[in-house]
């Protein structure tokens, strides 16, 4: 019997992802899905982080979907708000919203031995029923509430976190602190440097902060770019140039890497003192801006005002380490107490990369096989990126060892080309369940364990004890994807369907469970 809680395919989440696995199955021919969400409209991060000076940090034409390209960016690296819209209009386009339910999120997904289906708890006490179940909740999962200073919950004054921008509230003539010197920081500390009274940005370590070659898309340029394959040939382009890097990083061969990038970060490292000398006044603010570091240690940030924003009069660089928050400020170590009207919070998130965003029974499969379990013991794997043994049906777009140096859009077209081409072999070959190998599986994850010898020795021992995000908890880089770009696509287009097993149910098993079915779904009703 169907009913509006039992579907084909479950996916969960309505940002970047969930948007591409959606369209995807439509071109596919699979309508019957449900895109899950705690939100209220599609876009994801882009939806939930608003604020000030927001913007992406690649060029346009890189962050978009192959089949959906916008020729209309305003700027060659689009602003949040229009980022935002374009992930609507594409939702729009392809009639996603009469799919999604709103306001809802996922807090156990459980697979069903004997109904060979996934069962979806939701917060509010719903179950949702699906046989295919795509996880595209994202890379940032949430942001980090506590950021791991003592006190913080003590200010009394206003709060502002990049994910809960408060745009009624007045920072004019505030006293502000910034906490943080990461990407959201580089963009929101010379948003709002001009209208505060005055700012003090607190760095525990500096960030690149590389010029960024922006500027604003005239009439011409988007006539330009709406000339047929300008835009593919760009993002071809681009491929290119991120398919060269990540060859140098995993094939160069070990002793030649471990003679080049020490070299490679002393370089780069004297060539953007010289730039910070040419872009920031302040000798002691110069030395306290210039990282010790190499220059893929952490995540590189492109701005032309962060740095500058420090030659204000109004703007301040706090290096001193803080020893806590407390009601009207912030201490640091050397007993400074600088008071405040508002704290900016610009801590970090959880990342997919974390073992500990994996919860102890959020996702349990075959046999009571526990994922968050299976993670933070035995470290984050997962074949192609997206599949476990033990978790039939299911997939992620955005797993461990995923990011593959370009815009997330062509990363999740990768995942989810991958994801639905299962699903419709599977269907096509009337199996009731799907699951990688654990041959598959092992083989996959010792030859990204072989390809990222090179970068482990460039975040643990060329650059040791950096905190950076790219590192995990477990001492593993799972933020990185260490193959081609060009192979990983290939591989997602033709899937090779060996490396799973598909289970088909006999005839008379298929009649015990739909009567099954049947009964309980009367139950319920009744």
């Amino acid at each position: 019997m169907a009913t509006p809680n039992r579907h084909l395919v479950a996916v969960i989440g309505a940002g970047p992802g969930g948007i591409c696995a959606s369209v995807l199955l439509k071109k596919r021919g699979i309508d019957d899905f449900v895109i899950i969400d705690q939100g209220d409209d599609f876009g994801g991060s882009w939806r939930d982080n608003h604020y000030p000076g927001l913007g992406v940090d690649v060029p346009g034409f890189t962050y978009q979907y192959s089949f959906a390209r916008n020729p209309d960016w305003t700027r060659m690296f689009p602003t949040g708000p229009e980022v935002h819209r374009y992930h609507c209009d594409v939702a729009r386009r392809f009639d996603l919203n009469a799919h999604a339910r709103w306001g809802r999120r996922v807090v156990r997904e459980e697979w069903d031995d004997v109904m060979q289906s996934w069962v979806l708890h939701l917060h509010t006490g719903e179950t949702i029923h699906a046989k295919y179940v795509i996880s595209a909740v994202g890379a940032y999962l949430r942001a980090k509430e506590d950021p791991g200073i003592p006190g913080y919950l003590d200010f009394a004054g206003r709060v502002l976190r990049p994910n809960d921008w408060d745009h009624e509230y007045p920072l004019d003539g505030k006293r502000v602190g910034v906490i943080g010197t990461g990407a959201s920081s580089v963009q929101i500390t010379p948003a709002i440097a001009p209208v505060v009274d005055h700012l003090d940005v607190y760095q525990r370590t500096p960030v690149w902060a590389l010029p960024k070659p922006d500027f604003a898309m005239n009439r011409f340029m988007r006539i330009g770019m709406r000339i047929p394959g300008v835009g593919p040939l760009l993002s071809a382009i681009a491929n290119v140039v991120v398919e060269a890097g990540l060859r140098i990083v995993y094939q160069t061969p070990r002793p030649i890497f471990r003679f080049g990038a020490p070299i490679f970060d002393r370089v780069a490292r004297a060539v953007y003192r010289r730039y910070l000398r040419a872009v920031v006044d302040s000798d002691a603010d110069r030395a306290a801006l210039t990282p010790a570091y190499g220059l893929l240690g952490k995540r590189p940030t492109l701005s032309n005002r962060f740095l500058q924003a420090f030659n204000r009069p109004n703007v301040g660089l706090i290096d001193a380490p803080i020893d806590k928050i407390v009601a009207n400020g912030v201490v640091t170590v050397d007993g400074t107490l600088r008071e405040y009207d508002t704290l900016v919070m610009a801590t970090g998130y959880h990342l997919f990369s974390d073992p500990e965003s994996y919860i102890e029974g959020a996702v349990v499969g075959r046999e009571g096989f526990d994922l968050g379990v299976f993670y933070n013991t035995e470290r984050l794997q997962a074949y192609q990126s997206v599949a476990v043994p033990q978790i039939p049906n299911r997939w992620m777009l955005v797993g461990p060892y995923s990011w593959i140096g370009t815009g997330w859009h062509e990363l999740v077209e990768i995942s989810s080309t991958h994801a639905v081409n299962v699903i419709v072999a599977t269907e096509a070959q009337g199996g009731e369940a799907v699951e990688v190998t654990e041959q598959a599986h092992d083989d996959y994850h010792r030859m990204i364990r072989r390809n990222d010898e090179n970068i482990d020795y460039y975040f643990t021992t060329l650059n040791a004890g950096l905190r950076t995000y790219y590192v995990n908890s477990a001492g593993d880089m799972p933020y990185i994807r260490p193959t081609s770009l060009f192979g990983a696509r290939r591989q997602s287009r033709n899937v090779d369907m060996s490396a799973y097993r598909i289970t088909r149910r006999r005839p008379s098993e298929t009649a015990a469970v739909v009567d099954s079915a049947d009964r309980n779904e009367t139950e319920v009703s009744a």
